[in-house]
């Protein structure tokens, strides 16, 4: 049987790519015989300024700079993010419908013209075309996760157990991370470590901002403490595998989805803002099923059952598009 082709479209964003390229490989691994194909694509003015839904049938919207789009066209596409929803559907256009186009979010525009389409549960999307999941879509699995152990692991080896990973992400169009919040973040790791002689491994992102990271950075400091420099290899991946624990603020469903594929205690870390949004949606969908409890200032134990929406989502298009 000849191999069949499944493209990941997107804009090359980390999150986005990560959902796209974690369903792709989910179909693969699930249904067989399939090689997935990473593509860039980034819309041209004005494309990128109008939804997909307004484009002409003809224009595909890639600009310069991306990966060019090209027969032989794929069996299935699987797009994340709104620049990719125009490229996804003008390949399958130009392929006289015979590549199935699948979505890993909520489109916002055109949701009837995929054959498939993953949407959080906390997005309220529905059709016939709905496969409805709860939180993101990721490319963690077991092997995954044992790879990144196996080659970052030794460089904090000697931080004590239990070892909780935390994970801070920080400011976004619904929370905010203010200096008041890093303190006491900071305040409420070193009370946890001080009580339960537990070890910490510590990354931020960008959003976290450069003032609250010194002081997380000048806060978090001793020989139970690992805390990422940012430089080198980003070992998130293997902080999620060598965690006895993890901490993960709310303000993205990625990494909560990701934290809670590792069938270990998640906790929640509260930041400002988030009533009345989805994300307090996702939260509650999330404590309600039992994957997380909001972190107050210890460990609990219990043991959550591990989300793999991801494996679940695949099976599913597999079935529904006959692949």
């Amino acid at each position: 049987m000849a191999e069949r082709a499944i493209w990941a479209i997107t804009d090359g964003k980390i999150g986005m790519v990560n959902q796209a390229v974690g369903l792709a490989d989910a179909i693969a691994r699930n249904a067989g015989n399939f090689k997935v194909e990473e593509k860039t694509v980034m819309p041209a003015r004005p494309w990128s300024l109008l939804p997909a839904g307004m484009w002409p049938r003809w224009v595909s919207g890639a600009g310069k700079g991306g990966t060019l789009l090209h027969p032989p066209w794929p069996d299935v596409v699987v797009s994340c993010g709104r620049h990719a929803i125009g490229p996804a559907l003008w390949v399958k256009r130009q392929s006289g419908g015979r590549a199935k186009a699948v979505h890993a979010q909520h489109p916002r525009t055109a949701a009837g013209a995929y054959d498939a389409i993953i949407a959080q549960s906390h997005d309220g999307l529905d059709g016939p075309n709905v496969i409805k999941v709860m939180g993101s879509m990721h490319r963690i699995t077991e092997e995954y996760l044992a790879v990144a152990a196996a080659r970052q692991g030794a460089t904090f080896e000697g931080i004590p157990h239990p070892t909780v990973a935390v994970l801070i992400g920080g400011t976004n169009s619904t929370y905010r991370m203010t200096a008041e919040i890093a303190r006491r973040l900071a305040d409420d790791l070193q009370g946890l470590v001080a009580r339960s002689g537990c070890g910490l491994l510590v990354t931020a992102s960008r959003r976290t901002g450069e003032e609250n990271l010194a002081l997380l950075r000048e806060r978090l400091a001793g020989p139970s403490i690992y805390f990422w420099e940012g430089t080198g290899e980003n070992p998130y991946f293997a902080f999620l595998a060598q965690a006895d624990s993890i901490l993960v603020t709310g303000d993205s469903v990625n990494m909560v989805s990701e934290a809670c594929y590792t069938g270990k205690p998640v906790h929640v870390l509260a930041l400002e803002g988030g009533a009345g949004s989805k994300f307090e949606r996702f939260h509650t969908e999330m404590r309600a099923a039992g994957h997380t409890r909001p972190f107050q200032g210890k460990l609990e134990e219990w043991e959550p059952v591990r989300l793999d929406e991801t494996s679940r989502a695949a099976r599913e298009i597999i079935a529904r598009l006959a692949l």
